[in-house]
């Protein structure tokens, strides 16, 4: 699991975690994305949006493994990857959380931050029969927690007792245990309350201080100017426009969005 307890550096204006080069995907005779490319740098949110279609979510399938690209690149850490499955991208260090988060509501917080990647008991105990190193797994749990700021009663409670925003903050949690480099986030504050997206807003801020690269999909623009460095917009499966959010408004995105403004 990566050290969470250490700060990471500041964002460089040049550095390069993960950069998509004119990534594309057909589906047959349709294309759902056409030569997209994107950069996002260590600590850096660029929050992607666009109206349905626009080509977001197979985009983030292509760099979470789940889609094959048809043509362009996945460069990570300055190699090219070629992922053939999720699998494969977590292990490569990229972790996507999807809306529908993924945890098993009956497990616990523990259970659900290892699912998967449980620590078997040393010795025997382990190797034979599979026992749990669950002392280890717990210790792990609460650093991990502890180290973004996330606070839940107690780490033995099941997941289905709590709030969606403690659910959401799991979810990420668990991303950021396991992803070295790159966050994928799908629309997490969809159906929260404002107390709970405000939690997740500022833990996308705390992760992103841990020097991970962060892709934020929303369809809620003051949610992505609220954490965004930059942000990208597809429209039609292009890459319409990627602007600072410093230097750039809601209308303007809108405006990109929907057509009424083309790309510079």
């Amino acid at each position: 699991m990566p050290s969470l307890t250490a700060a990471a550096p500041r964002a460089l204006p040049d550095a390069k975690v993960l950069e998509l080069d004119r990534l594309s995907k057909h589906f047959g005779h349709l294309t759902a994305v056409a030569e997209a490319s994107l950069n996002v740098g260590p600590g850096e949110v660029v929050g992607l949006v666009g109206d349905n279609g626009a080509g977001k979510s197979t985009l983030v399938r292509m760099v979470s493994g789940a889609l094959t690209p048809s043509s362009g690149r996945i460069v990570l850490d300055g190699e090219v990857r070629h992922f053939r499955s999720p699998a494969e991208a977590r292990a490569a260090g990229i972790e996507t959380v999807y809306q529908d988060l993924a945890l098993a509501p009956h497990l616990n917080v523990v259970q659900n931050l290892f699912l998967g990647r449980v620590h078997l008991a040393p010795g025997l105990p382990g190797r034979w029969w599979g026992h749990l190193d669950y002392r280890r797994m717990r210790e792990e749990a609460a650093q991990a927690l502890d180290s973004l700021g996330i606070r839940i009663r107690s780490l033995d409670q099941p997941v289905a007792e709590l709030s969606g925003g403690q659910r959401q903050a799991v979810a990420i949690a668990r991303a950021v245990m396991w992803g070295k480099h790159v966050l994928l986030l799908d629309e997490p504050t969809n159906h929260l309350g404002v107390r709970e997206v405000d939690l997740v807003l500022d833990l996308v801020r705390r992760v992103s201080g841990h020097g991970v690269a962060v892709i934020y999909i929303s369809h809620t623009l003051p949610h992505v100017f609220a954490i965004a460095h930059r942000i990208a917009v597809m429209r039609l499966g292009r890459m319409a426009a990627v602007k600072a959010a410093a230097d750039t408004s809601l209308d303007e995105v809108v405006a990109y969005i929907t057509g009424a403004k083309e790309g510079e």
